[in-house]
């Protein structure tokens, strides 16, 4: 048996989608950690299917995370897969709604020159309420921690999927790979946590790394992203039009009812390889 990929990238997070519109199962978890590994297979942050749509949804997005797992949204993979869709020809009005994980999802197509170049997608609402995240506290507000003595606070936050935004003065120095893996699998988070290390640089811009559980640090993360500005919103450190620049790029990111992401997208190639070649 073959499978048909194509890689693409949103400001640096890498995906491998392939298509099952014809109604046919999307990949395992064995497929999805023998393709994405680095070394061994193509390599990828993830593997999404697109499959056909319910609900009045143009499509479906399945997304599982490098290490098998399935993950209800992402802000970049679901730009990514709204570029191998406008190539089946869906969104042919330059719109296209997806049903995921985390909810219906809607993509606005941006800047094309004979392919999508960049896409706005409307995340729907950043939630603080403890039981929609999930975390297991009274409150998703301050919650701390400490690590090998370092002493962290920040804000739980849902965006389809739990992020747990932790405030640092300086990003860069941040001990993302060393502490991420300990703060993924802090017990009050019961589905696990991507979690986000934020540095306010004024009321139009923030900087951020992440830590994605199942994947492990990232160039971006699109809900990530806009979990971070929210929670910086809600303390009044910036302002509801802004920018977060990541080790991948930038996004910009209008909070309102919902928070609207806008950010690149790239192919990079295709490619179909025989599965028994990975294993």
């Amino acid at each position: 048996m073959s499978v048909r990929l194509s890689k693409l990238h949103g400001t640096g997070n890498d995906f491998l989608v392939t298509v099952a519109l014809d109604g046919g199962p999307a990949p395992g978890a064995d497929l999805a950690r023998a393709v994405c590994d680095r070394n061994r297979g193509v390599g990828a942050d993830g593997l999404i299917t697109l499959l056909p749509g319910t609900e009045g949804a143009d499509c479906t997005m399945e997304l599982r995370n490098a290490d098998g797992g399935i993950a209800e949204m992402s802000g970049n993979g679901i730009r990514c897969l709204a570029w191998v869709a406008k190539r089946e020809g869906l969104g042919a009005n330059g719109q296209l709604a997806v049903a995921t994980g985390g909810g219906r999802r809607d993509v606005v197509f941006g800047n094309t020159d004979g392919e999508l170049r960049s896409a706005t997608v409307d995340m729907g609402p950043v939630t603080f309420e403890p039981a929609e995240i999930p975390i297991n506290a009274p409150s998703a507000f301050d919650v701390a921690a400490e690590f090998h003595g370092v002493q962290y606070c920040g804000d739980a936050a849902g965006v389809g999927n739990p992020h747990w935004v932790l405030l640092v003065d300086d990003v860069e120095s941040a001990r993302v790979t060393q502490h991420g893996p300990r703060l993924e699998t802090d017990e009050r988070f019961p589905q696990r946590v991507n979690v986000e290390f934020l540095q306010v640089i004024d009321r139009g811009r923030l900087k951020m790394r992440v830590w994605e559980r199942g994947v492990g640090e990232t160039l971006s993360c699109g809900t990530g992203v806009c979990a971070s500005a929210a929670v910086a919103h809600r303390r009044e450190l910036v302002d509801s039009n802004l920018v977060v620049e990541v080790p991948g790029g930038e996004h910009t990111v209008e909070l309102g009812d919902t928070a609207r992401l806008g950010g690149e997208v790239r192919h990079v190639f295709d490619v179909e390889i025989d599965v028994k070649d990975l294993t």
